[in-house]
């Protein structure tokens, strides 16, 4: 699958999901980061990659509708992560798809 990652989710996040098999890009290497919100989803369109990301406000149908996109992945984690919990979730969510 080709992904998108933000710009949180950093280096070991995208070797988690290139050793799961997917074509992955992330926003920091490409330079996109700060990058508003709905261009950011617009590049992934144009691109045709999922972003995954730990927006909670992609989570929303009503602004992002699911049917415009290569596809969003919210990553749901506790309220006070630790960096185990962030790459079990990335883990989790790789070999998924």
């Amino acid at each position: 699958m080709r992904i998108k990652l933000d710009e949180n989710l950093g280096t070991r996040g995208a070797n988690l999901f290139r050793q799961a098999g997917h074509d992955v890009a992330t926003v920091a290497d490409q330079r996109l980061s700060s990058t508003p919100d709905t261009a950011l989803i617009d590049v992934c369109r144009a691109e045709g990659r999922c972003l995954v990301m730990l927006d909670m406000n992609f989570g929303n149908p009503l602004i992002f509708a699911p049917e415009r996109y290569a596809g969003v992945a919210v990553l749901g984690l506790p309220p006070r992560p630790t960096d185990r919990d962030i790459w079990d979730a990335c883990r989790t969510l790789a070999r998924g798809l």
